[in-house]
């Protein structure tokens, strides 16, 4: 069980990696793109094949799964983007998104770190 704990860790950190370069002053949406891209590769190699401990583990595993693909089309929408304030909703919209993922990687590791402590 610890395994799944290090990588869900590890995919949250992806995620802020991401977030960090979408917080940037000036964020590169094929730079953005290329960075989904290999977490959506970490995504389906490392955390898909995770034995679930719960049900819970396994709804959260698939709204990380469903949020990505959203993750996806928010940032096609970015490198479509002409206006600053188009661009900036966008970004917005990414943002929040992987404060979501973030958020449910989050709920997975907690409940698997206070069973391992026991």
């Amino acid at each position: 069980m610890y395994l799944n704990c290090d990588k869900y860790q590890e995919l949250a950190t992806f995620i802020d990696e991401l977030r960090t370069n979408v917080t940037t002053d000036k964020p590169n949406a094929e730079e953005l793109r290329l960075n989904l891209t290999k977490l959506q590769i970490f995504f389906l190699q490392q955390i898909i094949p995770l034995v679930d401990a719960n049900s819970q583990e396994q709804s959260y595993k698939t709204e990380i799964s469903k949020q990505l693909r959203l993750l996806e089309v928010d940032i096609m929408f970015l490198q479509g983007a002409k206006q600053l304030t188009t661009l900036q909703s966008r970004l917005k919209t990414i943002e929040q998104r992987l404060d979501t993922l973030i958020r449910y990687c989050q709920a997975i590791i907690q409940p698997m770190e206070a069973r391992e402590s026991k």
